[in-house]
C-alpha cells in the first residue's frame, strides 16, 4: 500500500532533464542508437500505474508517433509475486516495471534484472536524484538495476484543528520528548498518535533510519540490537507508556475514522501520505497541517523516509525493446515536468531534485490550511540518511514486529526485545551478529 537533496536544479544532464519541454522532440534512442522497438509495456500497481499513466501520451507525442508505450495495472501483492516468478522463470516479464525499494534487493538477486549503470552514466543523471535512493538499488556487484521514481521524506501530518482545540503549537515540537508532553494535554478519549499493531517494524525503522541506524553491517552482520535500536524501542514503549497512543490496524476502516473524527491527532507519515488524506477524508480539508518529525535530541536530525519505489528493466527483455523502455524511463522519471503531475495530482513525491524548484513546492495547498507543506518535504529530503536493504529485510520486519509487540506486552524490555529480533534474524538468515 505505501508505494510507496536540496532544491538546486541540475544541470547539463542528458535526455530531457532541464529542457523544461516534455513535448520536445528527441531523435536519440538511448544506448541503442536508433535501434528501438516501437511498444514497450510496464506493470504498476494502483496509484503509480494512473501516475505513469499521465506521462505516456506526452512521450509518444515527443517521440512524433514513433512509441507506443503501454502501463498494465495489477495489485500490489498480484504484481510482485507474479513479476518475480517471472524474473525467476526467465520468461513472462514486462519490459519495465515498478520496483520498490524495500525489496529491490531481493529481486536484483534473481539475476533477472538489467544493469543500468552504463545508461545512468551516459545520462548523467546519478547526481539527479537525492543521494539516500540509490543504496537500496544497487547490487553487491556495483551494478544499479534501476532508475529512482519517488521518494517517502516523513512529516507529522496533524489535526490543526485538535492542536489548536487543547493548546498545542506545533512550532513548540522540536523533540519526540516535546511530542509526549503535548500529548499529555490531550483529553482521554483523543490520541496524540498511533502504534499500528500491523506495522510496528515499519515504525521502527522510520526512527532507526533518522538515528543513522543500518540493518545490517558493510560486511552482513545482524545489526538490529545496535543502541540506535535499543533508543528506538525504548521511545515506542515509552510511548505506550505515556498514554497518549491508540493501537489501531494501520489502514483499516477504524483507522480512518479515527483520524476522521480527530480521535487521532498526529500521523507520522510519508509525503504520498498527502494524496492519501485529500483522497479519503475529503471533509476534513482545511484541518490538517505538517510539522517535520520530532528529534530524539534538540538539535538532532529530523529527517527520514518511508517508503518509496524505482523502475527497472529485466534482462529477458528484447534488446531493441529494452532501449525504448529506457528511453520512456529515462523520460518519465527524469523530467521535472512529469514527475511534479505525478506528484500533483496522485502524491507520489519525487526523488529527482530539479522538480523542487517549480512553482508547486512554494504554492499553499487548501488541504492543509493554505500551509506549504511540500516546500517541507523538499527541504526534507536532503537530510534523509541511506539505509542499506537487503534480500533478508522481510526477515528484519518480521523479527522486528513480532519483539516489538512482545515488548509492549509487557514480555520484556527494549534491550531483549531487539536482541532477540536480532538472534532471529541471525538465526534464519545464517548471518553473524554484529
Amino acid at each position: 500500500m505505501l508505494a510507496l537533496g536540496g532544491a538546486a536544479a541540475v544541470a547539463g544532464l542528458g535526455g530531457c532533464v532541464g529542457t523544461g519541454d516534455p513535448n520536445a522532440a528527441d531523435d536519440s534512442a538511448g544506448d541503442g542508437g536508433n535501434d528501438m522497438a516501437a511498444k514497450a509495456t510496464g506493470w504498476a500497481w494502483d496509484v503509480a500505474a494512473k501516475s505513469l499513466d499521465l506521462t505516456d501520451e506526452p512521450y509518444e507525442k515527443r517521440a512524433n508517433g514513433n512509441a507506443d508505450v503501454t502501463i498494465e495495472q495489477y495489485g500490489h501483492d498480484a504484481l510482485v509475486d507474479k513479476f518475480k516468478s517471472a524474473l525467476l522463470s526467465g520468461s513472462g516479464a514486462p519490459d519495465f516495471s515498478i520496483l520498490e525499494s524495500v525489496v529491490a534487493p531481493s529481486f536484483i538477486g534473481t539475476g533477472g534484472l538489467r544493469d543500468l549503470s552504463d545508461r545512468i552514466s551516459d545520462a548523467g543523471l546519478k547526481s539527479a536524484f537525492v543521494s539516500g535512493k540509490w543504496e537500496a538499488i544497487t547490487g553487491e556487484d556495483g551494478g544499479v538495476y534501476a532508475l529512482p521514481w519517488d521518494i517517502g521524506p516523513v512529516g507529522v501530518f496533524y489535526r490543526r484543528d485538535v492542536y489548536e482545540a487543547h493548546g498545542i503549537d506545533p512550532s513548540s515540537i522540536e523533540t519526540w520528548e516535546q511530542y509526549v508532553e503535548a500529548g499529555r494535554k490531550l483529553p482521554d478519549d483523543v490520541f496524540m498518535g498511533n502504534l499500528p499493531p500491523n506495522d510496528l517494524a515499519g515504525v521502527w525503522r522510520m526512527q532507526f533510519r533518522q538515528l543513522g541506524g543500518e540493518p545490517f553491517t558493510a560486511d552482513g552482520a545482524v545489526n538490529v540490537h545496535s543502541e540506535a535500536s535499543v533508543r528506538v524501542a525504548r521511545h515506542i514503549r515509552d510511548l505506550e507508556e505515556a498514554g497518549i497512543v491508540a493501537n489501531m490496524q494501520s489502514w483499516s476502516s477504524s483507522w480512518f475514522s479515527a483520524y476522521g473524527e480527530g480521535k487521532i491527532a498526529s500521523l507520522p507519515a510519508g509525503a504520498w501520505m498527502e494524496g492519501t488524506l485529500r483522497d479519503s477524508l475529503p471533509k476534513t480539508s482545511g484541518k490538517w497541517g505538517v510539522y517535520a518529525l520530532p528529534a530524539f535530541e534538540t538539535g538532532g536530525n529530523r529527517a527520514t523516509n518511508w517508503g518509496g519505489s524505482n523502475l527497472c528493466i529485466p534482462k529477458q527483455t528484447d534488446d531493441a525493446v529494452a532501449n525504448r523502455a529506457w528511453d520512456y524511463v529515462k523520460f518519465a522519471l527524469s523530467t521535472p515536468e512529469m514527475q511534479n503531475e505525478m506528484y500533483e495530482k496522485y502524491g507520489i513525491f519525487p526523488a529527482l531534485k530539479a522538480a523542487y524548484d517549480a512553482d508547486l513546492y512554494g504554492a499553499k495547498v487548501d488541504f492543509f490550511g493554505g500551509q506549504r507543506i511540500r516546500r517541507i518535504f523538499a527541504e526534507l529530503s536532503a537530510d534523509i540518511p541511506g539505509y542499506r536493504f537487503t534480500a533478508d529485510t522481510p526477515e528484519v520486519t518480521e523479527a522486528m514486529g513480532t519483539h516489538l509487540q512482545r515488548m509492549l506486552d509487557g514480555k520484556y524490555g527494549p534491550k531483549e526485545a531487539v536482541t532477540k529480533a536480532a538472534e532471529q534474524v541471525a538465526e534464519r538468515t545464517d548471518r553473524d551478529l554484529a
